[in-house]
């Protein structure tokens, strides 16, 4: 019951009889900051844990865009048949394959961040991201083991998305976690330029392969060298990981004061494996977690997956062409993504948001009417359309995503709900889309697909809560410097009176 609540309830007649006992009630209650409860943050160790986290987030959409712009080739290398739409829908099949179990990757990694540390747990995503892509690039084709190629692709493509299970979800919570509340958008918004990073590299170095390579020597090993490229990365990414310290919420958790200790204990709790406790006690949240992130996944793997698919096969423009295309826009929105996330630290995370989700429900029918017109020009400006709604969630969800759960659950909660939905409707995209179209003959699909997804996060947007520039959910203030730490605890002293 809070200290309002108290005073209402207690007989008026009571609280004026005894005002210091109804007073020291109110502030057992909510007690006041001390100076040590206020977190001051070093900014170097702000900007080491940002470039970690960045860098594995990186490496995971590097992984997945390889495989996104690869997948007509990846069809004829281990799906061989005469048709070729055939070809392409196993192949996106396969790609969808990991994230059925990405929720299982959540529900095993999120608790044990929550019980052993972010840090432990970020390491070990990395080094099965690592393996599995890198595996990936030595499996035998289908003309040298028959069955045993997509079978072998299927299995590292399940390891790849175990592991990225617990990838997002932690990476957000431990920039969440390290950076100061009035910055925390700002921060956050490297996350997803390492997201940006990854699609960039794997663009570049696919469009690399193809302007150079011909189609037989691109089947026969050109594809595999992407793949490779993955173990030296990921040792890179490993190395960062852990030479970082846990991030000071979670140590604040396991300090031995007693708000502290008994922090610690309900994240043991939750951590044992108690995921009903997750679903019984948070699931509104979860739900809300569940449609942003469905919502920002439908329309950033459209864009940034499957829309060099998309140009070469619907409309028959050359692979390197829609590559090229999609390089740029990628690289302008790399540009401006921090400044988004400076914007949703000034005006709010709800704002930006609400812009991204409204531009997709209202720009992309005539931003594909733009695309399917003859001219790189009018395809350019179609898809610069749809990356500048894009950039607006890009750059302010993974702050926003993490302040929705309490510290103690924050990183089961939040891979559980944010892979629950990526298994749902991420990965599933490019592999609907092209079923749609196929059924509806229509290649404007992608567009009412995207304004479909866009609709439902309009929704969610206006019923999340404002988070920008307040405390994490479980967490004390997170300050940049003692002066702002002072000025906070001397705005709880109250005024004396004479």
């Amino acid at each position: 019951m809070a200290a309002s609540d108290l005073q209402q309830v207690a007989d008026p007649e009571a609280v004026k009889r005894h005002p210091t006992l109804f007073r020291a009630i109110r502030k057992r209650r909510n007690p006041r900051l001390r100076r040590s409860d206020i977190t001051v943050t070093d900014d170097q160790a702000v900007k080491r844990a940002v470039k970690a986290a960045s860098l594995g987030n990186a490496m995971e959409w590097f992984d997945f865009g390889i495989y996104s712009y690869l997948a007509v080739t990846l069809g004829h290398v281990f799906f061989p048949s005469g048709n070729s739409t055939t070809q392409l829908l196993s192949s996106f099949a396969t790609f969808a394959v990991a994230f059925l179990v990405r929720p299982l990757g959540g529900m095993f990694f999120g608790p044990m961040g929550d019980r052993i540390g972010r840090k432990k747990v970020l390491a070990l995503t990395m080094i099965m991201m690592a393996v599995g892509t890198f595996a990936i690039g030595v499996i035998p084709s289908h003309a040298s083991i028959g069955l045993w190629a997509p079978a072998l692709l299927i299995f590292f493509r399940l390891v790849q998305g175990f592991s990225t299970g617990g990838e997002y979800g932690g990476a957000s919570t431990f920039i969440a976690e390290y950076a100061p509340d009035k910055r925390r958008g700002y921060f956050g918004s490297f996350l997803e330029f390492g997201t940006l990073a990854g699609y960039v590299g794997a663009a570049g170095l696919v469009t690399a392969l193809t302007a150079v390579l011909d189609t037989p020597a691109m089947e026969s090993w050109g594809w595999r060298i992407p793949f490779l490229v993955a173990g030296p990365l990921g040792l890179v990414g490993l190395y960062l990981r852990l030479r970082l310290d846990e991030t000071p919420a979670f140590q604040k958790l396991e300090g031995s004061n007693a708000q502290a200790t008994e922090a610690a204990d309900s994240v043991e709790t939750t951590a044992k494996g108690d995921l009903a406790k997750i679903f019984r006690q948070y699931w509104p949240t979860l739900i809300l977690c569940i449609c942003l992130v469905g919502a920002y996944n439908i329309t950033d793997y459209m864009l940034l997956s499957y829309m060099p698919t998309y140009l070469s096969d619907e409309l028959g423009y050359s692979e390197t062409h829609g590559l090229l295309i999609l390089l740029a826009v990628m690289v302008f929105l790399m540009l401006i993504i921090s400044q988004v996330g400076k914007l949703s630290d000034r005006f709010g995370r709800k704002p930006l948001l609400m812009a991204g989700m409204l531009g997709f429900l209202c720009l992309s029918l005539p931003s594909f009417l733009l695309i399917r017109q003859d001219g790189i020009p009018a395809i350019t400006i179609g898809m610069l359309m749809l990356g500048l709604s894009l950039v607006c969630m890009l750059g302010t969800m993974s702050a926003a995503l993490p302040a929705l759960f309490p510290t103690q659950v924050r990183y089961g909660s939040l891979s559980v709900g944010y892979n629950l939905s990526a298994s749902l409707f991420g990965g599933t995209t490019p592999l609907v889309i092209t079923a749609l179209i196929s059924w509806s003959g229509t290649n404007l699909m992608p567009a009412y697909y995207a304004m479909a997804a866009a609709l439902v996060g309009v929704i969610a947007v206006a019923c999340m809560k404002e988070t920008a520039q307040q405390p994490l959910d479980g967490s004390p203030p997170s300050v940049e410097t003692e002066e702002e730490a002072a000025e906070l605890c001397a705005a709880q002293t109250p005024e004396p009176k004479f």
